[in-house]
């Protein structure tokens, strides 16, 4: 359904087509003003079709539909997700897991997003539709932990910022084999895509930058150890590939390193790595805020039972 409106161009406001609608339109994103030019959404009122950098003149009626895409034909999903903190702007959750972020081949109708559009119906952010309204950055399926969502446009665009910058804070607990070598460090290698097989990702000479801190938190004699990993970059798979490269494969991530049958008194169910903290400014007050959740009981109870062992 259109939601057009018609637009006059006034004198102190003539230039370019996308700059006057920024400007007359400051709730509506850039992008989105673009995309609608682009898409033909926008035109002049005799009906022929302006670009982005057209220049307009004082007086021109334009016909304007600045309407939001529609988030695809996805079907909420009831679940009662662990809310750590919820405003008109920004979603936080802690995300179980299990559970997929978003929409994707081979995924079923009960992703987190298609959890999201059941509790929070026509105020989700439908920037990344068709199938990621409102997600800003992701979680592994079987990772656990921390994560906001976009509720808004303008929130959308503040966070992808901030992370794109890496001006956010995200801080992760890792169960990993052997015996890390000394109290903290750092890995610097850079990953990309896996020669051989696609979808796993690797240390790779031309791969992308990639920063990892991390501090060791406990140690289970010369088994398994509990990390404290912070990262500085964002690339996919991250802390699971710089751990296993560094001989230190996360406990149940059969994907990069992990052998379950070398330790059958170890019965996990998935690979151990939990977002514990996320800190970022908020998009509109701009102040620091910092969420944090506790490490879930499946992976407490390996703790406990490492202790004991």
């Amino acid at each position: 359904m259109t939601q057009a409106k018609t637009f006059e161009v006034s004198k102190d406001t003539e230039g370019r087509a996308d700059k006057i609608l920024a400007t007359a339109f400051p709730d509506t994103s850039r992008s989105l003003i673009k995309r609608a030019i682009e898409n033909g959404k926008v035109h002049r009122e005799d009906g022929s079709l302006i670009e982005p950098k057209t220049k307009l003149q004082a007086g021109e009626v334009l016909v304007v539909d600045l309407a939001r895409p529609q988030v695809a034909n996805l079907k909420p999903f009831e679940c009662n997700l662990d809310i750590l903190y919820e405003d008109s702007e920004v979603l936080v959750i802690n995300k179980p897991s299990g559970m997929v972020v978003h929409p994707g081949d081979g995924t079923d109708d009960f992703t987190l997003v298609h959890a999201l559009l059941h509790h929070c119906p026509n105020e989700l952010c439908p920037v990344g539709v068709p199938q990621r309204p409102g997600i800003v950055h992701r979680l592994d399926k079987e990772t656990s932990g921390v994560m906001v969502v976009a509720k808004t446009e303008p929130a959308y665009h503040n966070l992808v910022n901030q992370f794109s910058n890496r001006l956010v804070s995200k801080s992760y607990i890792a169960l990993v084999l052997g015996k890390m070598k000394g109290s903290s460090g750092s890995f610097a290698e850079p990953i990309g895509r896996h020669p051989k097989v696609r979808v796993k990702m690797a240390v790779v000479p031309n791969g992308k930058s990639a920063h990892t801190d991390w501090v060791l938190a406990e140690s289970f004699s010369d088994n398994f150890s509990l990390v404290d990993c912070d990262l500085k970059t964002g690339r996919t798979h991250q802390i699971r590939v710089h751990l296993s490269h560094a001989g230190h494969p996360i406990v149940g991530d059969v994907t990069y390193g992990y052998k379950p049958n070398k330790f059958p008194l170890i019965q996990e169910s998935r690979v151990m790595l939990h977002a514990r903290e996320l800190s970022f400014s908020h998009p509109s007050t701009s102040h620091s805020v910092s969420f944090s959740a506790s490490i879930p009981k499946d992976m407490d109870l390996l703790i406990k039972k490492l202790r004991s062992i």
